[in-house]
């Protein structure tokens, strides 16, 4: 399929040709494409009379998944448990892995509560959670987070790829390769960016991913995904245990027979049942991103990027509090005009839909937005 942005408006999102709203905001909902739609309609209609809703079908959509999220990050389908959220994901690195009294957790200071949280309910444990101070410009201190690897107790790195407030995007594959190299568990939340950009969990040396999908996968709330590196899998235990974790559950003809053997592939770590409706639509949402092409997906909203940040560099009024440097970003641009609240209000009068967040407007084109769009919004937020 070529990129092109009409024909995807018009197919997908038609609320968008109609002129309804221009939608800035996928870092906080993305919206769903009409294909998903009717995937999820013909899943609940199917669950509406469930006499035609197989074992084989709901089991069928979750390996569907599997094979769909591993091919977007270069990962085996064996490598992909089913989640419903982020938070599910990073949770299963806190239990799982093995942690003990005196361990440090390592992690940036401004963080989403998402991968923060998790990581300070081991703290009763005896692990520490060791956030490492923004620099001066208020991003993550990627260098000093880089020397603190080496530093006596670290067992964990977990960091966003790219976060919530300020875009910033973590250099993934530079720490991850100094995780390895020492020995650390190298942990991401990679909800802000996936979609918006693209990643490979081998070329990084992650040992542990979490995202959801209801973002920039454009899919369901209640569906989303945990990556554990392979020959890690079998090393851990799950935190929480699941029926269907377990080998012997996929006889439904014996039970009780109560065979506490794990499987193997990271269906381990899955606590069923999930949300199968919820699955059947980001499947339908990540085959459209297949479609597309990530890195095409992903070079159309770095032009849309762009635009926001040499707007903002051009103005002496907007701080770009999103770092101008693109190796350093993903979909998220932020800029702090004098008066923020003032901005956003105009923004919403204007049907422009944008997030207000730690004093800046956030802004978060997608796939399916034009630059037309994109400069419409510019020229409202500078008043």
């Amino acid at each position: 399929m070529t990129y092109d942005v009409a024909a995807l408006r018009c197919r997908e999102f038609p609320w968008a040709e109609r002129g309804d709203n221009i939608y800035l905001n996928n870092a906080s909902t993305g919206p769903l494409p009409a294909r998903t739609l009717r995937a999820l309609a013909e899943f609940n209609a199917l669950r509406a009379e469930p006499f035609r809703l197989s074992d084989e079908l709901q089991f069928d959509t979750l390996r569907h998944t599997r094979e769909l999220v591993a091919r977007l990050i270069n990962a085996s389908p064996r490598e992909i448990a089913c989640m419903v959220n982020t938070t599910y994901g990073i949770n299963l690195a806190a239990l799982s892995l093995p942690l003990q009294p005196g361990d440090v957790v390592l992690g940036f200071d401004r963080e989403f509560p998402a991968n923060v949280y998790p990581w300070m309910a081991l703290e009763r444990r005896g692990v520490t959670l060791r956030r490492i101070p923004c620099g001066a410009d208020g991003l993550p201190d990627e260098q000093q987070l880089a020397d603190a690897i080496a530093q006596p107790r670290v067992k964990v790195v977990a960091v966003s790829w790219v976060q919530f407030a300020s875009g910033y995007r973590t250099d993934l594959a530079r720490i991850g390769k100094l995780c390895r190299e020492l020995g650390r568990y190298f942990v991401v939340d990679a909800i802000q960016g996936l979609g918006a950009a693209t990643l490979d969990v081998k070329a990084c040396a992650i040992d542990i991913l979490a995202c959801g999908a209801q973002k920039w996968l454009l899919s369901p709330w209640g569906a989303g995904f945990a990556y554990v590196r392979e020959d890690l899998v079998q090393a851990l235990q799950p935190g929480d245990v699941g029926w269907m974790a377990m080998r012997a559950s996929e006889d439904f003809t014996r039970l009780v027979d109560y065979e506490y053997v794990l499987h193997d592939d990271a269906r381990r770590f899955e606590v069923i049942t999930v949300p199968f409706q919820d699955f059947a639509g980001f499947n339908a949402s990540l085959e459209l991103l297949h479609e597309l092409g990530p890195a095409a997906v992903a070079a159309h909203d770095a032009e849309l990027a762009n635009l926001i940040v040499e707007w903002a560099c051009a103005r002496d009024d907007m701080r770009l509090v999103t770092p101008a440097d693109p190796a350093h970003r993903a979909g998220i641009v932020s800029v702090a005009p004098p008066e923020p609240a003032a901005a956003s209000a105009r923004l919403r009068q204007a049907r422009i839909s944008h997030s207000l967040r730690e004093g800046a407007i956030r802004l978060a084109p997608h796939c399916y937005n034009t630059q037309d769009e994109v400069m419409r919004a510019l020229e409202v937020l500078g008043g």
